[in-house]
């Protein structure tokens, strides 16, 4: 049975950067063992275990480091191994260079990495993958609650700027007055212009909302108008782009965000190269599916997730007022769902988006979410594009590699797509054959493949490689991101139309497929 009893990253010196047990033991008799291990070191003689009369210490060179496990002598050596190819791979996974200020920057990384790999002495059933998930833990919710926050305060500072201003003028009108008159009656504005509603919701934040009546709140006494009227503006999209405008705006924003993988910046970059060519009007439509998508190593889809938001943006407003057909051709049995403001029979019967009141407009220069869809299936057939990674053992210690994709939703063309293949610590492959392009990092020990179009014409393609010392684990999960101008849902926009006389307005669409997780696992 495998008992672990420490991890620790060393120097070849026998210094210990970092060290996390994971059974009950002092700190003294820890200490002993990790002191221990140098000197049982054999000079000129490379292995990747050595023993004493009680523990083995199981290790891996990295560069002028050592990956280290301190195990019972009873636990498997062949699930030892494993568990160190394992620990070795995270290390690079949060740390830029093998080097020991590196290492010490990253404790607490590596440390909760450490923990997602082994429980009580016991190795826990995880890929790196699902590490690097347990380890970020990001909450969209919190983002979303800091920025709306952040938002309500800069209007609470406004608005009592602009009332400070108005205090100071009446003040000075008094003045040439001599009476205190109008002094009082500001007082009283003070408190009854809105602003205290304003300071109300700052206590009971929930989603981004939009006012649907833009007219300014007039000084004199009346009923504070809610705020949350109308929430057209809750969208179910990252909350980024929201963020990025607040910095626009000047606006200092904690960076709630953490780094990007390399894989989620392709996918941002090409979006960004898709959305540059778009030529908006007036009335701007934009309708985004986002996929996640984990396969068996083996077949069998695991998870499919498809998630979609319609967005609506006016810059006109004598064009506010407007109804939008859309054509849904769906063959799948998405889910739509309409915002709350939405006519919901209206859509039901004529597939129409419009408000239930329909004499208000919707909101200026905002991006508002109108509708929004789902789709969730186990059937292999909804897969738009498989991938089979195929290692074989080739009899001298090492893998041979064949890696290959199908395209099957031929009625997507995908761009930029990225196709990324784990490998074994300091291996570089050999690579054969391979269609499109390919990048080895060695920092991250990953073979990047990139095909620029996949498309109908261009379904199918191939890359083959090897790598020495290394097992079948070592090249998964495989990972792919993509985006595409073709939705995967077949839903889009007909026409648009004034609600008062329903005569046609040119209007522009923007349609984006984009993969949040795509694995084979």
């Amino acid at each position: 049975m495998q008992v672990l009893i420490a991890a620790a990253v060393c120097t070849k010196n026998g210094k210990v950067i970092i060290s996390r047990q994971f059974v009950e033991m002092t700190k003294a008799r820890i200490e002993g063992l990790l002191a221990a291990f140098p000197k049982l070191m054999t000079a000129g003689k490379q292995h990747t275990y050595v023993e004493t009369d009680s523990v083995r210490y199981v290790y891996q060179p990295l560069e002028k480091l050592y990956m280290l496990l301190i195990t019972t002598k009873a636990s498997n050596i062949l699930e030892d191994l494993e568990t160190l190819r394992l620990f070795s791979k995270v290390i690079p996974e949060y740390c830029h260079s093998l080097e020991e200020k590196e290492i010490l920057d990253n404790a607490f990384n590596l440390i909760f990495a450490f923990d997602e790999i082994v429980a009580l002495g016991y190795r826990e059933s995880v890929n790196l993958a699902q590490i690097k998930t347990f380890v970020e833990m990001d909450s969209h919710e919190e983002k979303v609650y800091q920025a709306v926050r952040q938002t309500q305060e800069r209007e609470a500072r406004q608005k009592m700027r602009e009332k400070a201003k108005e205090l100071q003028r009446q003040r000075m009108e008094s003045a040439k007055r001599g009476t205190s008159a109008g002094m009082g009656r500001s007082s009283g504005g003070f408190s009854s212009d809105g602003f205290g509603s304003s300071g109300g919701n700052m206590s009971g934040i929930t989603t981004p909302s939009i006012e649907i009546d833009n007219k300014p709140i007039l000084p004199k006494p009346q009923k504070p108008i809610s705020r949350n009227a109308l929430k057209l503006g809750g969208k179910s999209k990252d909350v980024d782009s929201f963020v990025d405008q607040l910095k626009s705006e000047g606006e200092k924003i904690v960076n709630l965000t953490p780094t990007p993988a390399s894989s989620n910046q392709a996918v941002a970059n090409a979006k960004a190269k898709i959305i540059s060519d778009i030529h908006t009007e007036s009335i701007h439509l934009k309708l985004e599916d986002k996929l996640v998508v984990r396969i068996g190593r083996d077949g069998g889809l695991q998870q499919f997730e498809l998630s979609g938001l319609l967005t609506l943006r006016i810059t006109d407003e004598n064009l506010g007022r407007i109804k939008v057909q859309l054509q849904n051709d769906d063959t799948h049995g998405i889910q739509l769902q309409t915002h709350p403001n939405v006519d919901k029979e209206l859509f039901k019967t004529r597939s129409i988006i419009g408000l239930k009141n329909p004499t208000k407009p919707f909101p200026l220069n905002t991006d508002v979410g109108v509708l929004k869809w789902r789709f969730v299936s186990q059937d292999d057939s909804a897969i738009p594009l498989t991938i089979n990674c195929w290692p074989s053992e080739n009899g001298e210690g090492g893998c041979d590699v064949s890696i290959e994709y199908d395209l099957e939703a031929q009625h997507l063309e995908l761009q930029d797509v990225t196709i990324v293949i784990p490998l074994p610590v300091n291996v570089q492959p050999n690579v054969v054959e391979y269609d499109g392009t390919y990048n080895y990092d060695s920092r991250k020990h990953i073979l990047q493949w990139n095909i620029p179009v996949i498309d109908a014409a261009n379904k199918m393609g191939s890359m083959e490689f090897s790598c020495s010392s290394s097992i079948h684990g070592d090249f998964f999960p495989v990972q792919a991101t993509f985006v595409s101008k073709t939705p995967y849902v077949a839903l889009k926009a007909k026409d648009v139309t004034l609600v008062d006389d329903d005569s046609s307005v040119k209007f522009s669409t923007e349609t984006l497929l984009f993969v949040d997780k795509y694995e084979i696992v």
